[in-house]
């Protein structure tokens, strides 16, 4: 073979190598059009029979001279390819991503805003006990001008036999205590018969990573025109939470607040591991307000403040931190609750970095 002809055989191949990418890209143009037709029929964008009896059709009509199992091997990754497009185009459509929506969603309840770069604080106990600790804990609170009181009333707990809250008696107490403080009241929602309840006595609801992927509360949330905060479940990745935030958002409701409240890994030191990479990532994928509780996520106190700063850093648009009279005595989570003193001086470290707004004045 003279070097003319090999010269002509690889240009040849060149030619066919053209031509296969062309007909890749015409077919990842049919695979567009058919992902946006079962979009409109609400059909699964992946399609394992289908995959199969295409592979399948390829195989008898192979001639050689690759074998049965090269031929399927090759059209694999082609496949692969084209779901990752459908991927990425479905991605687009999320109501909840940056696809969608370019600038930050700023959620703003009794002129507070949560959102927009500008950090928060959300404090309180673990749940309710009584009208003196709420005022103990609010009057604190609004001393160092935090303005947004969480605590809970009906609470998930892991252990049937731990304290489940005071119900409607801590909702009443919640409700008072933040209109005498002038306060933005939050408290957790875990099923949907408790909805109508809740949301009469409370600003924003919150829904515990027990309850992040229980659909039919995110459904029935999405239909109702409240804020709420949505924690991140401690096995769940990043596109689950989005997802689940998805629910809520694409049943009208768009005041959506996403929480980093720790995963769990396999270690010990820590009552679970703060992702902090969470907090850019979901900053860059969605335009959602993202949150950060240092309390759970860390389990100890001795961490909360470089955590806080840490989370403020990596650009969270506020903090939650769990605070109460007496920590000693608390009926759930004492051993992560901040003192009244301890959060002052946690407070005090933080508002440099705080909006103006809720500064100690």
């Amino acid at each position: 073979m003279g070097m003319s002809e090999l010269e002509a055989l690889r240009k040849e191949l060149d030619r066919i190598n053209v031509g296969i990418l062309e007909l890749i890209s015409a077919r990842a143009q049919v695979v567009e059009r058919i992902g946006a037709e079962k979009r409109k029929q609400g059909v699964p964008g992946f399609d394992p029979v289908r995959e199969s009896v295409m592979l399948e059709y390829l195989v008898s009509r192979n001639q050689g001279p690759f074998d049965d199992d090269t031929i399927r091997r090759l059209f694999k990754p082609i496949f692969r390819a084209s779901l990752e497009l459908l991927e990425e185009e479905r991605k687009k459509h999320l109501l909840v991503t940056r696809k969608r929506k370019r600038e930050d969603t700023i959620i703003e309840v009794k002129g507070i805003a949560i959102g927009g770069g500008a950090p928060v604080i959300l404090a309180g106990p673990c749940a309710v006990e009584s009208m003196g600790q709420m005022r103990a804990v609010a009057s604190s609170l609004k001393k160092q001008g935090v303005n947004l009181l969480r605590a809970g009333a009906y609470k998930s707990r892991t252990s049937p036999y731990d304290f489940q809250g005071l119900g409607l008696e801590g909702l009443e107490i919640l409700q008072q205590v933040g209109s005498e403080f002038g306060m933005v009241t939050i408290s957790e929602l875990n099923s949907v018969s408790e909805l109508e309840q809740i949301s009469a006595y409370v600003d924003i609801i919150e829904i515990s990573p027990k309850n992040m992927q229980n659909f039919t509360l995110l459904q029935a949330v999405g239909d109702a025109n409240i804020p709420v905060i949505l924690k991140r479940a401690k096995a769940a990745t990043l596109e689950e939470l989005l997802l689940s935030a998805e629910y809520i958002v694409s049943r009208g409701n768009q005041q959506v607040i996403l929480m980093e409240r720790g995963i769990r890994t396999f270690e010990k030191w820590t009552r679970n591991t703060l992702d902090i990479s969470a907090v850019p990532i979901l900053k860059q994928e969605s335009h959602l307000p993202v949150l950060v509780d240092i309390s759970h996520s860390t389990g100890r106190k001795d961490i909360m403040l470089p955590c806080a700063k840490a989370s403020i850093a990596a650009g969270a648009d506020g903090i939650l931190v769990e605070v109460h009279p007496d920590p000693t005595i608390s009926l759930s989570d004492s051993q992560l609750q901040l003192s009244i003193p301890e959060f002052n001086e946690l407070s005090e470290v933080l508002a440099p970095q705080l909006r103006p707004s809720i500064r100690k004045q």
